[in-house]
Protein backbone atom coordinates (compact mmCIF):
# COMPACT_ATOMS: atom_id res chain seq x y z
CA UNK A 1 0.00 0.00 0.00
CA UNK A 2 1.07 3.18 -0.68
CA UNK A 3 -0.44 6.34 1.11
CA UNK A 4 -0.44 9.38 -0.85
CA UNK A 5 -0.23 13.02 0.19
CA UNK A 6 -3.63 14.67 1.08
CA UNK A 7 -4.50 18.02 0.39
CA UNK A 8 -8.09 17.55 1.52
CA UNK A 9 -9.74 21.00 2.71
CA UNK A 10 -12.20 18.21 4.78
CA UNK A 11 -12.57 15.40 5.47
CA UNK A 12 -8.57 15.68 5.92
CA UNK A 13 -5.53 14.06 6.56
CA UNK A 14 -5.46 12.16 9.78
CA UNK A 15 -1.88 11.92 11.68
CA UNK A 16 -0.71 8.32 9.76
CA UNK A 17 0.44 7.07 13.51
CA UNK A 18 -3.17 7.56 14.83
CA UNK A 19 -4.50 5.06 11.70
CA UNK A 20 -2.18 3.26 12.45
CA UNK A 21 -3.04 2.50 16.21
CA UNK A 22 -6.31 2.78 15.28
CA UNK A 23 -6.32 0.04 12.76
CA UNK A 24 -4.34 -2.03 15.47
CA UNK A 25 -6.95 -1.80 17.98
CA UNK A 26 -10.09 -2.19 15.97
CA UNK A 27 -11.31 -5.38 16.50
CA UNK A 28 -10.30 -5.53 20.23
CA UNK A 29 -9.32 -2.26 22.04
CA UNK A 30 -7.54 -2.03 25.20
CA UNK A 31 -8.19 -5.96 26.73
CA UNK A 32 -12.23 -4.91 26.28
CA UNK A 33 -12.43 -8.42 24.04
CA UNK A 34 -14.29 -5.61 21.54
CA UNK A 35 -14.32 -2.58 19.06
CA UNK A 36 -14.39 1.11 21.39
CA UNK A 37 -17.39 1.23 18.66
CA UNK A 38 -19.21 -1.50 19.59
CA UNK A 39 -18.62 -0.59 23.41
CA UNK A 40 -21.37 1.23 25.87
CA UNK A 41 -20.96 4.76 26.36
CA UNK A 42 -22.02 4.71 29.81
CA UNK A 43 -19.49 1.53 30.62
CA UNK A 44 -16.46 2.59 33.13
CA UNK A 45 -13.98 1.91 30.04
CA UNK A 46 -15.53 4.48 27.13
CA UNK A 47 -16.13 7.07 30.09
CA UNK A 48 -12.68 6.81 30.83
CA UNK A 49 -11.53 6.78 27.02
CA UNK A 50 -13.70 10.37 27.12
CA UNK A 51 -12.61 12.05 30.49
CA UNK A 52 -8.86 11.17 29.11
CA UNK A 53 -9.35 12.84 25.69
CA UNK A 54 -11.48 15.82 27.32
CA UNK A 55 -8.19 16.31 29.92
CA UNK A 56 -6.03 16.12 26.75
CA UNK A 57 -8.00 18.64 24.83
CA UNK A 58 -7.72 20.92 28.30
CA UNK A 59 -3.92 21.05 28.17
CA UNK A 60 -3.33 21.37 24.35
CA UNK A 61 -5.67 24.68 24.67
CA UNK A 62 -5.41 25.82 28.12
CA UNK A 63 -8.77 25.55 28.88
CA UNK A 64 -9.57 27.62 32.27
CA UNK A 65 -11.25 25.88 34.37
CA UNK A 66 -14.81 28.10 34.09
CA UNK A 67 -15.17 26.94 30.64
CA UNK A 68 -17.15 23.27 29.90
CA UNK A 69 -15.56 21.19 26.85
CA UNK A 70 -18.69 19.64 24.86
CA UNK A 71 -18.29 16.64 22.03
CA UNK A 72 -21.00 16.85 20.05
CA UNK A 73 -22.57 16.35 16.77
CA UNK A 74 -24.43 18.02 13.67
CA UNK A 75 -21.20 19.10 12.12
CA UNK A 76 -20.45 23.31 12.69
CA UNK A 77 -23.42 24.31 10.43
CA UNK A 78 -25.94 22.80 12.68
CA UNK A 79 -24.56 24.92 15.60
CA UNK A 80 -24.94 28.17 13.09
CA UNK A 81 -28.63 27.45 14.10
CA UNK A 82 -28.19 26.27 17.44
CA UNK A 83 -25.65 28.92 19.26
CA UNK A 84 -28.23 31.72 18.94
CA UNK A 85 -30.64 29.19 20.29
CA UNK A 86 -28.36 28.99 23.69
CA UNK A 87 -27.12 32.27 23.68
CA UNK A 88 -29.70 34.60 22.89
CA UNK A 89 -33.73 34.96 23.54
CA UNK A 90 -36.27 36.29 21.38
CA UNK A 91 -36.15 39.84 20.11
CA UNK A 92 -32.53 39.74 21.16
CA UNK A 93 -29.62 40.47 18.58
CA UNK A 94 -26.40 39.46 17.68
CA UNK A 95 -23.70 40.70 15.14
CA UNK A 96 -21.36 38.85 12.56
CA UNK A 97 -18.51 39.25 11.38
CA UNK A 98 -18.51 38.06 7.53
CA UNK A 99 -15.65 37.27 5.50
CA UNK A 100 -16.57 34.35 3.76
CA UNK A 101 -18.46 31.46 2.95
CA UNK A 102 -19.00 30.03 6.12
CA UNK A 103 -20.08 32.98 7.73
CA UNK A 104 -22.12 33.84 5.32
CA UNK A 105 -23.59 30.69 6.14
CA UNK A 106 -23.88 31.08 9.71
CA UNK A 107 -25.73 34.55 9.38
CA UNK A 108 -28.48 32.47 7.22
CA UNK A 109 -28.72 29.47 9.41
CA UNK A 110 -28.93 32.30 12.76
CA UNK A 111 -31.48 34.28 11.00
CA UNK A 112 -34.82 32.54 12.29
CA UNK A 113 -33.48 32.64 15.88
CA UNK A 114 -32.24 36.06 16.21
CA UNK A 115 -31.75 39.73 14.56
CA UNK A 116 -28.14 38.57 12.97
CA UNK A 117 -26.39 41.67 11.64
CA UNK A 118 -23.80 41.77 9.44
CA UNK A 119 -21.36 44.33 11.61
CA UNK A 120 -18.58 43.85 8.91
CA UNK A 121 -17.64 42.19 5.72
CA UNK A 122 -15.56 41.83 2.98
CA UNK A 123 -18.01 40.57 0.46
CA UNK A 124 -17.03 43.84 -1.84
CA UNK A 125 -13.33 42.65 -1.83
CA UNK A 126 -14.70 39.20 -2.89
CA UNK A 127 -13.74 37.58 0.41
CA UNK A 128 -10.10 38.19 -0.35
CA UNK A 129 -8.93 40.26 2.66
CA UNK A 130 -10.41 40.72 6.02
CA UNK A 131 -12.65 43.98 6.44
CA UNK A 132 -10.82 46.64 7.88
CA UNK A 133 -11.46 47.11 11.77
CA UNK A 134 -12.75 50.58 11.21
CA UNK A 135 -15.56 49.59 9.41
CA UNK A 136 -16.91 47.28 11.54
CA UNK A 137 -20.09 48.46 13.19
CA UNK A 138 -20.40 46.94 16.12
CA UNK A 139 -24.00 46.97 18.04
CA UNK A 140 -24.68 48.16 21.33
CA UNK A 141 -26.44 44.87 23.14
CA UNK A 142 -25.47 42.59 20.86
CA UNK A 143 -25.73 39.04 22.73
CA UNK A 144 -22.46 37.98 21.06
CA UNK A 145 -19.87 38.67 18.10
CA UNK A 146 -19.89 35.61 15.82
CA UNK A 147 -16.57 35.36 13.64
CA UNK A 148 -14.87 32.98 11.58
CA UNK A 149 -11.28 32.64 12.49
CA UNK A 150 -10.50 31.05 9.51
CA UNK A 151 -12.12 30.98 6.07
CA UNK A 152 -11.27 27.15 4.45
CA UNK A 153 -12.73 27.91 1.12
CA UNK A 154 -11.31 31.68 0.72
CA UNK A 155 -8.34 30.99 2.33
CA UNK A 156 -8.39 34.59 4.62
CA UNK A 157 -7.13 34.27 8.44
CA UNK A 158 -7.27 36.43 11.27
CA UNK A 159 -4.13 36.62 13.20
CA UNK A 160 -5.28 37.77 16.04
CA UNK A 161 -8.09 38.04 18.19
CA UNK A 162 -9.93 40.61 17.53
CA UNK A 163 -11.38 42.65 20.87
CA UNK A 164 -15.16 43.19 20.43
CA UNK A 165 -15.42 45.07 24.49
CA UNK A 166 -17.34 42.98 27.00
CA UNK A 167 -19.83 41.18 24.71
CA UNK A 168 -19.19 37.51 24.13
CA UNK A 169 -16.85 36.57 21.04
CA UNK A 170 -18.16 33.28 19.61
CA UNK A 171 -15.46 31.30 17.35
CA UNK A 172 -16.16 28.91 14.23
CA UNK A 173 -12.54 27.25 14.42
CA UNK A 174 -13.40 24.51 12.33
CA UNK A 175 -10.27 24.64 10.37
CA UNK A 176 -7.82 26.34 12.64
CA UNK A 177 -8.28 25.01 15.67
CA UNK A 178 -5.23 23.36 17.67
CA UNK A 179 -2.69 25.08 14.84
CA UNK A 180 -1.18 27.38 17.13
CA UNK A 181 -1.67 28.63 20.84
CA UNK A 182 -4.63 30.20 21.76
CA UNK A 183 -5.63 32.61 24.76
CA UNK A 184 -9.18 30.81 25.44
CA UNK A 185 -10.54 33.27 27.69
CA UNK A 186 -10.82 35.63 25.26
CA UNK A 187 -13.83 33.74 23.70
CA UNK A 188 -17.41 33.41 24.88
CA UNK A 189 -17.58 30.23 22.89
CA UNK A 190 -15.58 27.88 20.50
CA UNK A 191 -16.63 25.71 18.14
CA UNK A 192 -15.38 23.27 15.08
CA UNK A 193 -16.03 20.65 13.40
CA UNK A 194 -13.69 17.53 14.11
CA UNK A 195 -12.89 16.89 10.16
CA UNK A 196 -10.12 19.08 9.64
CA UNK A 197 -7.67 19.56 12.77
CA UNK A 198 -9.23 16.88 15.07
CA UNK A 199 -10.54 13.93 13.74
CA UNK A 200 -13.25 12.24 11.41
CA UNK A 201 -16.70 13.54 10.55
CA UNK A 202 -19.17 13.76 12.65
CA UNK A 203 -18.08 15.44 15.74
CA UNK A 204 -17.83 19.01 16.72
CA UNK A 205 -15.75 19.75 20.28
CA UNK A 206 -17.14 23.07 21.52
CA UNK A 207 -15.44 25.02 24.55
CA UNK A 208 -17.92 27.32 26.21
CA UNK A 209 -17.67 29.14 29.05
CA UNK A 210 -20.20 28.18 31.79
CA UNK A 211 -22.11 31.53 32.64
CA UNK A 212 -23.48 31.27 29.34
CA UNK A 213 -24.74 27.86 29.17
CA UNK A 214 -27.92 29.48 30.99
CA UNK A 215 -28.38 31.64 29.29
CA UNK A 216 -31.13 30.18 26.71
CA UNK A 217 -34.52 32.19 26.76
CA UNK A 218 -36.78 30.35 24.45
CA UNK A 219 -38.46 26.47 25.06
CA UNK A 220 -36.46 23.97 23.02
CA UNK A 221 -35.82 20.27 23.30
CA UNK A 222 -33.23 19.28 25.71
CA UNK A 223 -31.43 17.72 22.52
CA UNK A 224 -30.78 21.43 21.23
CA UNK A 225 -29.57 23.02 24.69
CA UNK A 226 -26.05 22.91 25.27
CA UNK A 227 -26.42 22.99 29.18
CA UNK A 228 -27.89 20.00 29.14
CA UNK A 229 -25.05 18.44 27.05
CA UNK A 230 -23.03 19.72 29.75
CA UNK A 231 -24.76 18.52 32.71
CA UNK A 232 -24.60 14.62 30.95
CA UNK A 233 -21.00 15.04 30.11
CA UNK A 234 -21.22 15.33 26.53
CA UNK A 235 -23.65 12.13 26.73
CA UNK A 236 -27.54 13.18 26.92
CA UNK A 237 -28.06 11.06 23.60
CA UNK A 238 -25.17 8.27 22.67
CA UNK A 239 -22.33 10.01 21.16
CA UNK A 240 -19.90 9.74 18.07
CA UNK A 241 -17.85 7.09 20.25
CA UNK A 242 -15.52 6.42 16.96
CA UNK A 243 -15.08 10.17 16.60
CA UNK A 244 -14.63 10.88 20.39
CA UNK A 245 -11.90 7.72 20.54
CA UNK A 246 -9.83 8.74 17.30
CA UNK A 247 -10.11 12.91 18.61
CA UNK A 248 -8.49 11.65 22.23
CA UNK A 249 -5.82 9.54 19.56
CA UNK A 250 -5.29 13.07 18.06
CA UNK A 251 -4.93 14.94 21.27
CA UNK A 252 -2.53 12.48 22.41
CA UNK A 253 -0.06 12.75 19.54
CA UNK A 254 -0.35 16.63 19.03
CA UNK A 255 1.20 16.76 23.07
CA UNK A 256 3.69 13.73 21.72
CA UNK A 257 4.70 16.61 18.91
CA UNK A 258 5.43 19.34 21.42
CA UNK A 259 2.06 20.40 21.73
CA UNK A 260 0.62 23.48 20.08
CA UNK A 261 3.54 25.90 20.34
CA UNK A 262 5.44 23.63 18.00
CA UNK A 263 2.63 22.88 15.95
CA UNK A 264 1.97 26.76 15.31
CA UNK A 265 6.04 26.99 14.06
CA UNK A 266 5.63 24.04 11.94
CA UNK A 267 2.06 25.06 10.60
CA UNK A 268 4.01 28.47 9.84
CA UNK A 269 7.00 26.83 8.06
CA UNK A 270 4.71 24.80 5.70
CA UNK A 271 2.78 28.18 4.66
CA UNK A 272 5.63 29.91 4.01
CA UNK A 273 7.14 27.05 1.88
CA UNK A 274 4.39 27.11 -0.23
CA UNK A 275 3.42 31.30 -0.39
CA UNK A 276 7.35 31.53 -1.25
CA UNK A 277 7.08 29.04 -3.89
CA UNK A 278 3.75 30.98 -5.18
CA UNK A 279 5.22 34.55 -4.95
CA UNK A 280 8.87 32.97 -6.20
CA UNK A 281 6.91 31.76 -9.46
CA UNK A 282 7.15 34.68 -11.95
CA UNK A 283 3.86 34.77 -12.03
CA UNK A 284 2.66 31.44 -12.94
CA UNK A 285 1.41 30.64 -9.79
CA UNK A 286 -0.78 33.50 -8.04
CA UNK A 287 -2.23 34.01 -4.91
CA UNK A 288 -5.67 36.30 -4.62
CA UNK A 289 -5.52 36.89 -0.89
CA UNK A 290 -3.96 39.78 0.38
CA UNK A 291 -0.90 39.56 1.68
CA UNK A 292 -1.95 40.28 5.53
CA UNK A 293 -4.74 38.03 5.36
CA UNK A 294 -3.45 35.03 4.05
CA UNK A 295 -4.59 31.57 5.82
CA UNK A 296 -1.80 29.67 7.34
CA UNK A 297 -4.40 26.32 6.69
CA UNK A 298 -6.14 26.84 3.17
CA UNK A 299 -4.16 28.01 0.49
CA UNK A 300 -5.93 28.92 -2.73
CA UNK A 301 -3.48 29.48 -5.57
CA UNK A 302 -4.21 30.03 -9.48
CA UNK A 303 -2.28 29.06 -12.68
CA UNK A 304 -1.79 31.94 -15.17
CA UNK A 305 -3.34 30.16 -18.08
CA UNK A 306 -6.65 28.48 -16.60
CA UNK A 307 -6.57 26.06 -19.39
CA UNK A 308 -3.95 24.32 -17.62
CA UNK A 309 -5.82 23.44 -14.87
CA UNK A 310 -7.41 20.12 -16.03
CA UNK A 311 -3.35 19.08 -16.99
CA UNK A 312 -1.88 20.28 -13.10
CA UNK A 313 -4.82 18.26 -11.36
CA UNK A 314 -4.37 14.87 -13.68
CA UNK A 315 -0.43 15.34 -13.61
CA UNK A 316 -0.60 15.97 -9.62
CA UNK A 317 -2.81 13.36 -8.80
CA UNK A 318 -0.39 10.99 -10.55
CA UNK A 319 2.28 12.14 -8.69
CA UNK A 320 0.19 10.95 -5.24
CA UNK A 321 -0.72 14.74 -4.67
CA UNK A 322 -4.70 14.78 -3.68
CA UNK A 323 -7.15 16.65 -3.47
CA UNK A 324 -5.73 20.50 -5.13
CA UNK A 325 -8.78 21.62 -6.85
CA UNK A 326 -10.43 24.27 -5.63
CA UNK A 327 -13.81 24.59 -4.31
CA UNK A 328 -16.66 25.19 -6.66
CA UNK A 329 -16.94 28.83 -5.38
CA UNK A 330 -13.71 30.41 -6.39
CA UNK A 331 -12.00 27.65 -8.66
CA UNK A 332 -8.79 27.28 -9.43
CA UNK A 333 -6.17 25.28 -6.61
CA UNK A 334 -6.22 24.78 -2.75
CA UNK A 335 -3.78 23.01 -0.43
CA UNK A 336 -5.08 22.50 3.23
CA UNK A 337 -1.95 22.60 5.54
CA UNK A 338 -3.70 20.80 8.63
CA UNK A 339 -1.59 19.27 11.18
CA UNK A 340 -1.70 15.81 9.78
CA UNK A 341 0.18 17.10 6.58
CA UNK A 342 3.99 17.31 7.45
CA UNK A 343 6.39 19.33 5.87
CA UNK A 344 7.34 16.86 3.59
CA UNK A 345 4.33 16.43 1.90
CA UNK A 346 4.93 20.47 1.12
CA UNK A 347 8.21 20.08 -0.21
CA UNK A 348 6.84 17.52 -2.51
CA UNK A 349 4.03 19.76 -3.70
CA UNK A 350 6.45 22.41 -4.29
CA UNK A 351 8.61 20.49 -6.18
CA UNK A 352 6.06 19.59 -8.69
CA UNK A 353 4.73 22.59 -8.66
CA UNK A 354 7.90 23.96 -10.08
CA UNK A 355 8.85 20.79 -12.45
CA UNK A 356 4.89 21.63 -13.72
CA UNK A 357 5.75 25.40 -14.12
CA UNK A 358 9.27 24.32 -15.93
CA UNK A 359 7.34 22.22 -18.69
CA UNK A 360 4.66 24.42 -19.28
CA UNK A 361 5.82 27.98 -18.86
Amino acid sequence: MSRAWNFSAGPAALPEAVLERAQAELLEWNGSGASVMELSHRGKPFMALAAAAEARLRRLLGVPANYKVLFLQGGATQHFAQIPMNLAGPGDHADYIVTGHWGEKAVREAAPYIDARVAATSEAAHYLALPPRASWQLSPGAAYVHYTPNETIHGVEFHDVPDVGGVPLVADMSSNILSEPVDVSRFGLIYAGAQKNIGPSGLVVMVVRDDLLERAGRPMAKIFRYAEHAANDSMLNTPNTWGWYLAGLTFEWLEAQGGLAAMGARNALKAKTLYDAIDGSGGFYRSPVELASRSRMNVPFTLHDSMLDAAFLQESEAAGLLALKGHKAVGGMRASLYNAVPPEAVDVLVKFMRDFATRHG
